[in-house]
């Protein structure tokens, strides 16, 4: 217990922060002036800083400029420069700036501006066209069991095209399609007018004449493209005109009455023009005619009398009686 207390009492205050030990032997003037100096000496250095921050021209003791920020409004070249926009990439197009707060969402894909109506029209007949596109694109149930399948009629495949046969009621597989075009091609509906002379309620009526819509690659709003097969169109035209020959001549009976049509329109325009420019020679030489105007009788020497025309000066002899 004595070794303890007397442990207790040896215990001193540390000396204060920023004193070494060995300053506590110092005067209180030498402490004061020393604490004066630090003062001084931190007051020039924060002047130093900034003076050094506000003028990067001022030049050190050693005649150099200091190492300190160059401001942004300093006009020397080493100076920052504010930051360039970027330039736009000319290969992304024409830019269309939009103004969004004027613009309705109107919940269909896409922006329209105010004061624009929609016509509902053309909406309802996209939609419209747009619903039979997508009953064609049904795809049929796939049986496990390979015989309930359908199969190609020309190889026995499997791999029959699903759009021929729900459109076409034809069973063919992708690759006899492709190697045989002139059996299984599509055609448009003008090229069965034009080459197998075929009426529009002949094509429209779906029970005669299968046909596959599609949308037409001109404009989203006209009506969509019908598609036929070759070898059906080609059935019916045979059974409408009765052999490939006879649709043959009717074509050539067809052609010859529309170079009839032709000349015989072209004949009537010429016969029109030369009329028209007969009309109008006969006119302008009616109106270069010249007609006299002539004046009194007058009497010469010999007692003839003679009248002289006032525009050109002809004279002709006058007898009186």
């Amino acid at each position: 217990m004595s070794e303890a207390s007397s442990s207790r009492q040896r215990l001193s205050t540390p000396p204060p922060r920023g004193v070494h030990v060995s300053d506590q032997q110092l005067t209180p003037e030498q402490v004061k002036r020393i604490e004066i100096n630090r003062l001084r000496a931190k007051a020039k250095q924060r002047q130093a800083e900034e003076n050094a921050t506000t003028s990067s021209s001022t030049l050190n003791k050693n005649s150099k400029r200091p190492l300190a920020v160059i401001p942004a409004t300093s006009t020397s070249p080493t100076a920052p420069r504010p930051p360039r926009p970027l330039q736009r990439d000319s290969r992304l197009g024409k830019y269309f700036d939009y103004d969004l707060s004027k613009m309705a969402n109107s919940k269909g894909g896409f922006l329209i501006e105010e004061g624009k109506e929609v016509d509902a029209d053309l909406k309802a007949k996209e939609r419209e066209r747009e619903r039979q596109r997508a009953v064609q694109n049904l795809d049929p149930p796939i049986f496990l069991d390979p015989k309930m399948n359908p199969k190609c009629k020309d190889c026995g495949s499997m791999d029959i095209d699903q759009t021929y046969k729900k459109i076409f009621k034809c069973l063919v597989c992708n690759k006899c399609k492709n190697e045989k075009p002139e059996k299984y091609s599509l055609l448009t509906k003008t090229e069965c007018k034009e080459d197998y002379l075929l009426t529009d309620s002949e094509l429209r009526d779906h029970e005669l004449l299968p046909h596959l819509l599609k949308a037409n690659p001109h404009k989203s709003t006209y009506a969509n493209m019908m598609l036929f097969l070759r070898f059906q169109v080609e059935e019916f035209a045979w059974k409408k005109w009765g052999t490939p020959e006879a649709l043959d001549a009717e074509w050539e009976r067809r052609e010859n009455e529309k170079k009839k049509k032709k000349n015989k329109k072209f004949e009537e325009g010429l016969r029109d023009l030369r009329r028209r420019t007969r009309e109008g020679v006969w006119q302008k030489r009616r109106d270069d005619e010249h007609k006299h105007v002539f004046g009194q009788v007058e009497h010469d020497e010999d007692g003839a009398g003679k009248q002289i025309c006032h525009e050109c000066g002809f004279t002709i002899e006058v007898e009186e009686f």
